[in-house]
């Protein structure tokens, strides 16, 4: 559907951005050589897993750098394991469709390394990992918009929370199973070509900002086309 100038509109209603907080807690464990690590990725609650993975986008908004979650932060910067480092870094939650999943593949990457060596790396000058859970608190922005290029004006411009709400938290804590951007594209527009590789947007790999500009890009590519 369209209006007279072109621009479509929605099937259904206007999407409304959401910006979000993490309001976190220690757990009251924490690891100081790679085999307790391994331990509590086992035992600390799935709210634990998700902070250290998916919530370090939230907390480190410029860049990822190299090492993509707190896992790998730690074992590289206050063990000195580079070589576990990597393996984490490498393990991307955007693979996982549940935290169960990703718990799982971290276990497992940890105890595969372990099992390679004579002895087990611990801290000895650094500080030991302390598990943290949070939750996320949803702070309506009052953006709402109703077409491809109010939705492209707008995420050139909401704050990166929103991006992370919409991208990260649907996907998975909110159990949605996609981002919101896709979802709607799709429900909203009728534009599911452009909603599949909306979906394909992985802020994991570069970090917030790249995925914005990911996301304008596609979407200036569909308004150019003319179907927006």
């Amino acid at each position: 559907m369209t209006r007279e100038d072109g621009a479509a509109v929605t099937r259904e209603g206007p999407f409304a951005f959401v910006a979000c907080m993490e309001l976190k807690e220690f757990v009251g464990v924490r690891a100081e050589n790679e085999r307790q690590l391994a331990q509590l990725l086992d035992e600390v609650p799935l709210d634990s897993i998700y902070y250290h993975t998916h919530g370090f986008l939230l907390r480190h908004r410029l860049v990822t750098g190299p090492y993509p979650n707190d896992f790998a932060t730690w074992v590289d910067g206050q063990v000195r394991d580079r070589s576990l480092g990597e393996r984490l870094a490498m393990v991307d939650p955007a693979d996982f469709s549940t935290l169960q999943a990703l718990r799982e593949e971290l276990v497992s990457v940890v105890d595969d390394h372990l099992r390679r060596l004579g002895v087990v790396p611990m801290v000895v000058s650094g500080e030991p990992f302390e598990f943290i859970q949070s939750r996320t608190v949803e702070i309506p922005t009052g953006i709402e918009v109703r077409t491809l290029q109010e939705l492209r004006d707008a995420v050139l411009e909401v704050d990166q929370s929103a991006l992370y709400f919409h991208l990260v938290d649907a996907r998975l804590r909110l159990g949605r199973g996609r981002n919101d951007f896709a979802a709607w594209v799709e429900g909203a527009l009728g534009l599911p070509d452009l909603a599949t590789r909306v979906q394909a947007v992985n802020p994991y790999a570069d970090g917030l900002e790249q995925a914005r500009t990911r996301l304008i890009a596609l979407l200036d590519e569909k308004l150019v086309s003319g179907t927006g």
